[in-house]
């Protein structure tokens, strides 16, 4: 978000070099954070039902696990297999049609009446959920050069309002209506959301004309990472504070449901609002990235990462210590997230679809990890296993941090940040 408040305002250029008439309005971009949020929530809806969903359709601990985990492995397959055509589409039509697909997967997963179903449902909802992806690709390609870190940082803010409501609003309706009225009432508003985008996202992208056919471009993606160092780098701390994200997020209803506390779905849904710091560290890190600071917030966010696992493990006695834990922990994570997607989309900007999404695909392999490692140590040690591993998967992303340093292309994208803006 601009630091003056003035809207964000950015007439896109056209392949040919002329001037498109669309605008990137400060509305616009709220926009684009309300559906990337609406978007992502259904990959986190299921986190404080899993209790609940196990007992409606008898599913044992380990199966209900593998509700977070599929999701998570349909985001994966989404990232790398849908994200990319944004680069070769009209993006409106991309994200209208995922969107509508969507609403049918959600259709699915709430009229399941047997694990089966409702694990197919929610594969496919994570699958078709990647369009959050799509629309972030999007406004970094509306964005100016020099304030693109304060779109993506607003963009994602909405993403992380969005796994944070998504756990308060459907623990809520869960405790008043079923868990199965959260997935209907989500497919109702994705209907909505489908609508207004169709009328307002502009009718072609900015993304130059390629003549790569399907599977060109998925092997171009694969190109990208044997290419570029800081694509790579940037991906591994993706995976592992995704990892770290999840190990807390899979698991953390598990230990609230139970002594001392036996919390209803909306308390712990609730807890998910004290993470809002998270949304704060995605605007704030996009400012920094737009003044060449990059490293230096990746190191700092890395260090409160590994630092918030220690509060963190006294959860069973003190919920103010959860609530400390929570807060660090998120805000570290959407820091360094933003602080990826604004470097490594400034690398080859025709390709950021591509980018963003093989970036992603990390993330999606960090998340499974952590969520089907806690809910399984969680089962064999306890909740000090499951901090043990969120610690460890903290603390690799300090260590890679420090011993990998500040590359070439790292330098040249902080340098072309400080110039423009």
């Amino acid at each position: 978000m601009p630091g003056n408040g003035e809207a964000v305002t950015q007439q896109t250029e056209a392949p040919s070099g002329g001037r498109s008439s669309f605008v990137l309005s400060r509305g616009v971009v709220i926009l684009f954070a309300v559906a990337c949020g609406a978007a992502v929530a259904n990959v986190y809806f299921s986190q404080p039902l899993l209790v609940t969903m196990g007992h409606d359709l008898a599913m044992s601990p380990a199966l209900v696990g593998s509700v977070v985990t599929l999701t998570q492995v349909g985001y994966g397959l989404g990232l790398f297999f849908l994200v990319p055509l944004g680069d070769v589409t009209d993006r409106r039509r991309l994200i209208v049609a995922q969107l509508l697909l969507l609403v049918v997967a959600l259709a699915v997963v709430a009229a399941a009446h047997t694990a089966a179903i409702l694990l197919a449902g929610m594969a496919a909802t994570g699958l078709l959920a990647v369009v959050t992806q799509t629309l972030v690709a999007f406004a970094a390609s509306l964005a100016p050069p020099a304030g693109r870190g304060r779109v993506v940082g607003l963009v994602t803010s909405g993403v992380v309002i969005g796994i944070l409501l998504a756990r308060t609003v459907s623990g809520l309706m869960a405790d008043l209506a079923g868990w199965r009225s959260v997935y209907l009432a989500s497919a109702s508003f994705t209907v909505v959301l489908a609508l207004v985008l169709y009328r307002v996202l502009p009718r072609h992208s900015d993304a130059p004309p390629t003549t790569l056919r399907y599977g060109q471009l998925l092997r171009s993606t694969l190109t990208l990472f044997a290419r570029e160092r800081l694509l790579r780098l940037r991906a591994l701390f993706g995976l592992l504070v995704f990892a770290a994200f999840s190990t807390l997020w899979s698991s953390i209803a598990l230990p609230l449901s139970e002594a001392p506390y036996f919390l209803p779905h909306s308390a712990i849904g609730a807890l998910g609002l004290i993470g809002v710091a998270g949304a704060l560290a995605a605007t704030v890190a996009g400012r920094l990235n737009d003044r060449g600071l990059s490293r230096r917030t990746t190191g700092i966010a890395l260090a409160l990462l590994a630092a918030s696992w220690l509060p963190l493990a006294f959860t069973r006695s003190s919920l103010w210590a959860l609530v400390v834990g929570v807060i660090l922990l998120d805000l570290a994570v959407q820091a360094v997230h933003v602080t990826n997607q604004t470097l490594i989309y400034a690398l080859h900007p025709e390709a950021g679809s591509r980018l963003i999404g093989g970036y992603m695909v990390f993330y999606s392999i960090g998340s499974a990890t952590g969520a089907i490692a806690a809910t399984s140590l969680y089962t064999a040690a306890g909740w000090g296993a499951v901090c043990a591993l969120g610690a460890a998967f903290s603390c690799l992303g300090l260590v890679l941090w420090a011993f990998t340093g500040r590359g070439a292309p790292e330098r040249a994208a902080e340098t072309a940040a400080r110039s423009e803006a």
